[in-house]
């Protein structure tokens, strides 16, 4: 049997590599598949490629654009609409190929029609792509195939994808004017320092008087400044660094992504968003059907926060024992009692999908009212830091003209 070399990813997304045997390349997919691996690239052994071609193709794939949410929600949109017309798959898709602008996603498609071509169901074509098909998209496709509902199962994920990239883009939007003067108030902070106080300090050393305790301060970090600016640069290029490095960590990603949650004002909203990532994420795997147990392990997967994913997981375990919904999430302590009371009138009317619809709805209105009035709460914080900046400079830099007009009358 001919030798494979195969790349891929296991289940913690670490970077695995080694040599099959097998009669294909799709039957060493399946077998890594079965092994809890997601293959990349499967090539045989006797195969070299050569070393320009594989530059070029890392140069392409670097030019290329990411596959974002909106190409995400296009890319549903449209199969759901070629599939319910009766469009064949294998031609549905080669029609979003010749299509979709974003090359990226062209290539994954393309890929997509040569998974299928080779005897393999979309679901398992949708698993050889985990950076661009979510877990819960996976798994919405693949009960869609069971069941014989693939264009609704498209919907249902359009639908989802739509509403949290509509979540994202406003608390991007509310974020950009504090970003932009938090960024100016430290661009103004450096010109002081390198340029503006060194004249004055120039000019009271003509003088030879005794400076006050604040024009003293600011002449020293100006000079600090000037002197070693470039170790200020280092220091903050390896803060930078090191906090990437710790948030790839398991450890240090759990505690950023609580930390997150607790940042003053954004944590709440933050944290309403996942919450509402996640109701809607179950009402949607509840309606296709998934077994329950399986939607919350894909569901923790989806709400991309470890923080809240750990406490999906407890629910997970404590519905494996037999309890239910509302008692697990109760647990949990993340939930509000108004929230659990709408769960637990789910679970006894046997409509948990609706309730948690209505969950969804409750913090997508939540999460807008506290976007529409961020600027709001942070402009306060705001005014009190560049007043005191203004404050720390004014008392800093005419403090002592001042005392030298005082001096001066007294003559």
């Amino acid at each position: 049997m001919p030798l494979f070399e195969y790349t891929g990813r296991n289940r913690r997304g670490e970077a695995v590599s080694g040599q099959l045997e097998s009669a294909n390349a799709d039957a060493v997919a399946t077998q890594l598949f079965n092994n809890g691996i997601t293959p990349i690239d499967i090539l045989p052994a006797s195969v070299r490629r050569d070393v320009f071609s594989s530059l070029r193709g890392w140069r392409a794939r670097f030019d290329e654009k990411k596959v974002g949410l909106v190409d995400l929600v296009f890319f549903s949109r449209q199969m759901y609409t070629l599939l319910k017309a009766g469009v064949p798959l294998l031609q549905a898709l080669r029609g979003l190929r010749d299509t979709t602008q974003n090359q990226t996603m062209v290539r994954v498609i393309g890929t997509l029609l040569d998974s299928l071509d080779s005897g393999l169901d979309l679901t398992s074509a949708l698993r050889r792509h985990p950076e661009v098909f979510s877990p819960l998209f996976v798994s919405m496709v693949q009960v869609g195939e069971t069941t014989g509902g693939l264009p609704e199962a498209f919907l249902q994920v359009s639908m989802y994808i739509d509403r949290e990239r509509g979540t994202i883009d406003r608390v991007k939007e509310a974020l950009r004017y504090p970003m932009i003067v938090i960024i100016a108030i430290v661009i103004g902070m450096f010109i002081l320092n390198i340029w503006v106080i060194p004249v004055f300090a120039k000019l009271y050393a003509g003088f030879h008087a005794q400076l006050p305790l604040p024009t003293r301060i600011l002449i020293g970090i100006s000079a600090f400044m000037r002197e070693y600016w470039y170790l200020i640069l280092l220091a903050m290029g390896g803060s930078v660094f090191f906090f990437l490095s710790w948030i790839r960590t398991p450890d240090g990603r759990y505690k950023w992504h609580r930390l997150k949650l607790r940042l003053p004002v954004v944590g709440s909203i933050l944290f309403r968003s996942t919450l509402g990532r996640f109701a809607s994420a179950l009402a949607i795997t509840f309606k296709a059907g998934i077994p329950l147990v399986q939607s919350m392990t894909v569901i923790s997967r989806a709400v991309d926060n470890d923080f809240i994913s750990e406490r999906i997981l407890q629910m997970r375990d404590g519905i494996e024992r037999g309890e239910t919904i509302a008692r697990t999430a109760a647990a949990t302590g993340l939930f509000p009692s108004m929230v659990l009371q709408m769960i637990t009138v789910g679970e006894d009317t046997g409509a948990v999908d609706s309730m948690m619809e209505e969950v969804a709805g409750y913090y997508e209105r939540e999460v807008d009212y506290d976007i529409k009035n961020l600027s709001q709460s942070i402009e306060p914080i705001l005014l009190v830091a560049v007043g005191g900046m203004v404050l720390v400079m004014a008392l800093g830099v005419f403090l002592p003209m001042w005392d030298l007009a005082s001096a001066v009358k007294s003559r």
